[in-house]
């Protein structure tokens, strides 16, 4: 099966390179009668990469060492569900999955009812440049990210998965991101297209229920990412500012302003050029995530190293940034920049997009700092937490603040409610107050928490007022998104500076004090029965004011496939208060521990927060009627 698999794929590459030529011979003779043709090309293209797909599936479950990808990333010793995700653990796999996912959009896309609503012309022109983005990952994974590579003679075992992926997350996290990237795809050539065809206006609506599915996917790949750093790193935190985060979290603000711009594009019929660029923008900042991870040029700890795919990578965004500029500097009688007053609520949505675009060109410039400082430094060296924390924590909470202001402007200009305005201030400013007495001092948490609490403020407001808002169901979906990001705000904004940390090395009945708990530990455990790895479990008991909270198990684990190399787990008390944090750093035969404990308060209200924000936003699609 590998040379058929890869034949396959080869051909493929063939065929795509073949129809796509012969369209645009077509095209340019002004005949358009290929759509039909493509559609059916599309379709055999899809169903290629799907039987590939299950021959790798079942590769991965059956542990057959003859694939060099299922030797690289399986052993014996895994789950089989471990084995599976390994999928997309590594570049080859995840390569083949990412075009999975735009082959089968692709496929969706022909039976859905916004397409049917394009004319012969737009038709030919979207698929010109979708072919366009599955050549490159064809040649990908025939060339540079072959996953159907064979070993002779075939090894007795695998090398295994690395234990920091053998964690739920790796389940949800990779391919979310992933379908977030492949989703991109539909709306980016859907624009082109219909800038082309010179129907400027048309596809904001078409393409509006793919944007949605596609930030989703990615807020809910981000979200899992965070929330799996947090579980598994056993480092206490959710975000630490790595490249390979942050390289994700640029495409996310750049489609999150997007959507809000598009919004204007609908509403005033303005910003059409500036929309195409925005989505299209979106779509390669996808692939610069992937450039930053497989290029080898930029360290991390989630990073593949040095590779082959850094150069293909490079130019094909170079070739799509180029392509992208032609179309958009294409001048079209519909083109228009004209915005209302500034104070409207078109002006406020404008402002929010910029300063998205803004932490978003803030944090492209700190991943590619070590590269850009090069010339002029010996030993360049990344931009630490403590840089990121300082320039864009201010710009996300001034953009919150920004949030709960929006919805009382007018479409045209002025604030149309400003009792609704005047309340929303007036909670903001009664929540300072008392965060302010508190103890709560520090200048940027206290603006995020007082921004966050007006956004709720103001989301229950307008819809205790407006009864337009209660009706229209895409404003619950919008607002619901709204007030999710309050209580990611809210949960930033106190599980960060006001976590308590505490370190002590104790024996056996010994207990140390992390804040206002005392922690005792009681029994160090030794399990060697697992043939993949031994695991130490420490165990304490956790009080407050002499009552007891609750019991905490961290272990380190040590496994064999990997130089018995040593792995953190962590161990919590969950609560949506302050939540206990549990990390055992070291152990001695005698029976000694080194333990550290994290005091995170509110930190479970990022994940609410982002979960809600996943589910209420499909609320937001809209049925589009076929012609």
């Amino acid at each position: 099966m590998h040379a058929i698999s890869f034949t396959a794929l080869l051909l493929s590459l063939v065929a795509g390179v073949g129809v796509a030529a012969y369209a645009g011979v077509r095209a340019l003779k002004n005949d358009y009668s290929t759509v039909p043709f493509l559609e059916k090309a599309q379709v055999v293209l899809t169903l290629v990469v799907v039987a590939v797909s299950v021959v790798l599936v079942q590769a991965l479950a059956n542990r057959d060492f003859s694939y060099a990808y299922v030797r690289d990333y399986t052993d014996t010793f895994m789950p089989l569900f471990y084995a599976v995700t390994a999928f997309w653990a590594g570049q080859n796999g995840s390569f083949l999955f990412w075009y999975l996912g735009v082959a089968v959009m692709g496929w969706c896309m022909i039976y859905s009812p916004g397409y049917s609503r394009l004319d012969d012309r737009t038709k030919v022109f979207f698929w010109l440049f979708f072919f366009l983005v599955e050549i490159f990952f064809l040649y990908a994974l025939t060339g540079p990210s072959n996953a159907f590579m064979k070993l002779d003679p075939v090894p007795a075992e695998g090398n295994g998965l690395n234990p920091l992926l053998q964690n739920p997350g790796m389940i949800f996290h990779p391919p979310l991101l992933f379908l977030g990237y492949a989703g991109y795809t539909i709306p980016f050539c859907l624009a082109l297209a219909c800038r082309l065809a010179g129907d400027g206006r048309n596809w904001l609506d078409l393409s509006r229920n793919w944007n949605i599915i596609s930030w989703v996917f990615l807020t809910a790949g981000i979200i899992l990412g965070a929330w799996w750093a947090y579980m598994e790193l056993g480092w206490g935190g959710y975000w630490a500012w790595d490249p390979v985060e942050n390289a994700s979290l640029i495409p996310w603000l750049a489609g999150t302003a997007f959507m809000h711009t598009a919004i204007v594009g609908r509403t005033r019929k303005t910003l059409l050029r500036s929309n195409v660029f925005l989505v299209s923008l979106t779509f390669l900042l996808c692939f610069f995530a992937t450039f930053v991870v497989r290029s080898g040029m930029i360290d991390s700890l989630h990073a593949f190293g040095s590779s082959k795919m850094g150069i293909p990578l490079l130019v094909f965004m170079l070739a799509v940034l180029g392509l992208v500029l032609f179309v958009c500097l294409i001048q079209r009688a519909d083109d228009t920049t004209h915005l209302d007053e500034f104070m409207s609520r078109p002006g406020m949505l404008f402002l929010g997009s910029w300063l998205l675009l803004c932490l978003g060109g803030i944090v492209f410039l700190g991943v590619n700092w070590p590269l850009l400082s090069a010339p002029w430094t010996a030993s360049p060296v990344g931009l630490d937490a403590g840089f990121y924390n300082r320039v864009c924590l201010p710009l996300f909470a001034f953009l919150a603040l920004i949030m709960s202001l929006c919805p009382w402007f007018g479409q045209k200009k002025g604030i149309h409610d400003k009792v609704g305005l005047g309340l929303t201030i007036c909670a903001g400013l009664v929540t300072a107050v008392a965060l302010y007495v508190l103890g709560y001092t520090q200048p940027v948490a206290l603006l995020g928490a007082v921004s966050g609490v007006m956004i709720v403020a103001a989301v229950i407001l307008l819809f205790v007022r407006s009864s337009a808002v209660r009706r229209f169901r895409p404003s619950w979906g919008a607002y619901g998104v709204h007030l999710g990001v309050a209580l990611m705000v809210v949960g930033v904004a106190f599980s960060g500076p006001y976590k308590e940390e505490a370190e002590a090395v104790l024996e056996k009945g010994q207990s140390m004090t992390a804040g206002a708990y005392m922690v005792t530990f009681h029994e160090l455990i030794h399990n060697h029965d697992n043939p993949a790895m031994n695991v130490h479990e420490a165990r304490f008991s956790v009080t407050r004011d002499g009552q007891p909270v609750g019991n905490l198990a961290p272990q380190k684990r040590l496994y064999r496939n990997f130089d018995r190399s040593s792995f953190a787990e962590a161990s919590l008390i969950p609560s949506l208060g302050e939540e206990i944090y549990a990390t055992l750093l070291a152990f001695n035969e005698e029976g000694s521990v080194s333990i550290k404990i994290s005091i995170n308060p509110l930190v479970n209200w990022i994940w609410i927060g982002g979960t809600l924000c996943c589910l209420v936003a499909f609320l937001c699609w809209r049925k589009i009627e076929r012609p």
